[in-house]
């Protein structure tokens, strides 16, 4: 299985490189291509990760930068995420994607490759967390202000860091009427994660559920004043809140979440 994970993601990194490499040679022929970041800066009072807390309920301070390569119809990517995140695993988490979000017709697509690292974590052993995950996204608009879509994540099998997993998800957002100085977005996210072990082995990042699979989803309020926005949401998940199933039921429980944050520049 490890030869098979390291030909997989070898193969992967290979086949990205390549086709960034073709895709940039072609549009440096006619210029279309440009180079560019964002940067987004946010708090949140609890870092939810499908639908559970992993900062034992506790505020988050979230980083990110991103950094593009493309044009409308063909743009990579590479990104880098941070948080403060509950032990064992902390103090802290930090994120790296890379991918392509192509468009054909009236689809956005979004094929990425996620690695997620723990550095300095407390975990006991030679497991150290980090583990790799690949993603595949689909999105469209069929009307204006609404748009919706479907992301399908595989986490291969690793060890002790992370079992085999899948997760889909579906998502939904509509863009209301400004609202004075507000431009509010309602939005939604249903998802469901599968890790294809018995129930009594589940585990999920090291949370041992007490059962193999779970559905989790959001709902909320998200509202834009030029570059800074607050987001105001709904958790919960159909996890058993049974405390004898030896899992904290706290940390799936139904749970509002507020966070604010600034896009630059």
């Amino acid at each position: 299985m490890k030869n098979i994970r390291s030909f997989l993601g070898a193969a992967g990194v290979a086949a990205v490189a390549a086709l960034g490499m073709s895709t940039a040679a072609l549009a440096d022929d006619d210029g279309a291509n440009k180079f560019g970041y964002s940067i987004t800066i946010s708090g949140t009072s609890d870092y939810m990760f499908r639908g559970i807390s992993f900062t034992n309920e506790d505020p988050a301070f979230q980083p990110f930068i991103e950094f593009t390569y493309g044009n409308p119809n063909l743009t990579w990517y590479l990104d880098f995420w941070g948080s403060n995140i509950a032990d064992p695993y902390g103090p802290f988490e930090l994120d790296m994607y890379a991918g392509v979000r192509p468009v054909t017709g009236p689809v956005n697509w979004d094929f990425g490759i996620l690695y997620y690292t723990y550095p300095n974590n407390s975990i006991p052993g030679s497991s150290n967390g980090d583990y790799l995950e690949l993603k595949a996204a689909a999105s469209i608009t069929p009307i204006t202000n609404f748009t919706t879509g479907l992301t399908l994540y595989y986490t291969p099998d690793q060890g002790g860091n992370y079992n085999e997993t899948w997760t889909i998800e579906g998502n939904a957002s509509y863009t209301l009427p400004n609202f004075y100085m507000f431009t509010p977005v309602v939005s939604g996210v249903v998802g469901y994660t599968d890790t294809g072990m018995s129930s009594t082995s589940a585990d999920f990042i090291g949370v041992g559920l007490g059962q193999k699979d779970y559905t989790y989803w959001n709902a909320g309020l998200k509202l834009s004043v030029d570059k800074y926005f607050m987001d105001f949401r709904y958790w919960d998940t159909n996890i058993s809140k049974n405390a004898a199933d030896g899992f904290d039921n706290n940390l799936a429980d139904s749970r509002f979440v507020f966070t604010a944050g600034v896009n630059l520049p």
